[in-house]
C-alpha cells in the first residue's frame, strides 16, 4: 500500500470517527470538499473496495507494531506485552470500534476475511509470548498454550462487540487495559505478578 493511499485512508478514517460511518460512503465522500475526488476514483471503484482497503490498512498498522519492536526477539514476555499495549494506545485507541464493526453488516465477507487474517496473526504471536513467559518463570507452566491463546483471541473479538460494549459507554483503551491486566493475572506466577505490578507503576500508556 503506497503512501498516497495510506494518506487518504487516514483522512477517511478520521471523517468516520468524527461523523460516523455513513459519512464515508463514496457518495458522501465525493461531496466532501476536503476529499479529492480524483484520488477516490483512482483507488476506490466501489464501497466494498473502500471497506477492504480501510481494513487492510488497519491490519497493516497493527502488524507493524510487532515488526518494529521485534516481538519474537524480546527477552521478556511481560515487557513486550506492555510495549504492544502502549503502541496500540498511541495508534488505535482513538478509533471507534463501531466504524470497523459496522462493516460486518455492510460487507460480511470482507469483514470476515479481515477478522480471520487478524486472528491468525495474533494467535501465532501470543503463542510465542506464552512459551517465552513460561520459560522465564513469569507464566505458570501448567497452562495450555493453545487454549489460552484461543481465549485471548476470543476476548479481543468480544471487545469489538458494540452490542455488549457500546462505544459511548466504554472506551476502547479502558476495555483493553482491563482485559490486558485480567489476562496477565490469570496466567502469571507470583514472580510474574510481582514483575507486572512493578512494570505497571513505571509504564505510562500514551493518551
Amino acid at each position: 500500500m503506497n503512501q498516497e493511499l495510506k494518506s487518504i485512508i487516514g483522512q477517511i478514517r478520521t471523517i468516520a470517527n468524527e461523523k460516523g460511518i455513513e459519512a464515508i460512503s463514496l457518495e458522501m465522500l465525493q461531496k466532501n470538499p476536503d476529499v479529492s475526488n480524483d484520488l477516490l476514483d483512482k483507488y476506490f471503484p466501489g464501497d466494498e473496495i473502500l471497506a477492504e482497503k480501510i481494513l487492510e490498512d488497519e491490519r497493516s498498522k497493527f502488524e507493524e507494531i510487532f515488526v518494529v519492536h521485534d516481538f519474537d526477539g524480546y527477552n521478556d514476555a511481560i515487557d513486550i506485552l506492555f510495549t504492544v499495549i502502549n503502541e496500540m494506545a498511541r495508534k488505535f485507541f482513538h478509533l471507534s470500534p463501531s466504524v470497523t464493526h459496522k462493516y460486518k453488516e455492510l460487507f460480511p465477507e470482507v469483514y470476515q476475511k479481515h477478522i480471520d487474517e487478524r486472528i491468525n496473526f495474533i494467535y501465532g504471536k501470543i503463542q510465542i509470548n506464552l512459551q517465552k513467559g513460561i520459560s522465564l518463570g513469569f507464566y505458570r507452566d501448567d497452562i495450555s498454550i493453545e487454549l489460552v491463546a484461543r481465549l485471548y483471541i476470543r476476548r479481543l473479538i468480544d471487545l469489538h462487540d458494540t452490542d455488549n460494549f457500546p462505544p459511548e459507554k466504554f472506551s476502547m483503551d479502558t476495555m483493553f487495559n482491563q482485559m490486558f491486566e485480567s489476562f496477565v493475572r490469570s496466567i502469571a506466577t507470583e514472580k510474574g505478578i510481582a514483575y507486572f505490578e512493578k512494570k505497571k507503576k513505571s509504564t505510562r500508556l500514551e493518551p
